[in-house]
């Protein structure tokens, strides 16, 4: 082998080793945002109607775990900014993180505790979490602050059907979310005076 091919030899091993570890350093700093958000502890649409997943999980872009880690800092640095608070709750309600967006939503309610959109996240993220009558007691809480409220109202019925199995619960609700809009849907796009009717 000449001297030059020997060096064109050794320049792509270079080059290899070069790209070997950019990958590894952009892999341990993803790592260890997504490791930050997970073990850290400081909109959303409606609920399914279906029964609650039992547990958290699924992956999160490098985009989600930069927002979070964005927000993380933000809240850090100012523990009064409801709104960051309220925006880390929904970047963990989107991340199925549900204990973290409780802290999140619970810590933006203490500084605008009459929110009844933030009063709704939370309360799914305690159906998701395993604590439906937690739920029911933050939505009647935003129904408390705004009667017209229908997500709130929507998702009290999906409470108590699907996790207390309490159907006239779940009927009185959805009635009187058809008191304040007639033309209520559910999720799926059906109106809700249907699933009452399936009720």
């Amino acid at each position: 082998m000449t001297v030059k091919k020997a060096l064109q030899v050794n320049m792509v091993k270079k080059e290899t080793l070069y790209v070997a570890v950019f990958l590894a350093v952009v892999v341990g700093f993803f790592g260890g945002v997504i490791y930050s958000a997970v073990k850290s502890g400081p909109s959303s649409g409606p609920v399914s109607s279906g029964p609650a997943p039992q547990q958290q999980g699924g992956g999160i872009s490098p985009e989600m775990a930069q927002r979070t880690l964005a927000l993380e800092q933000e809240v850090a640095a100012n523990p009064g900014n409801g709104d960051a608070w309220t925006q880390l709750g929904n970047v963990y309600f989107d991340s199925d993180r549900y204990d973290q967006a409780i802290r999140a939503y619970t810590r933006s309610l203490e500084i605008f505790p009459n929110n009844p959109d933030v009063l709704t996240d939370l309360g799914v993220m305690y159906r998701l979490s395993g604590q439906p009558n937690k739920a029911i007691e933050v939505f009647d809480k935003a129904i408390s602050i705004n009667p017209r409220h229908e997500q709130s109202r929507f998702n009290k019925g999906v409470v108590l059907r699907y996790d207390l199995d309490d159907r006239d619960g779940a009927i009185k609700a959805w009635e009187e979310l058809l008191k304040v809009n007639p033309n209520a849907v559910a999720s799926g796009g059906v109106p809700v005076s249907e699933a009452i009717k399936q009720l």
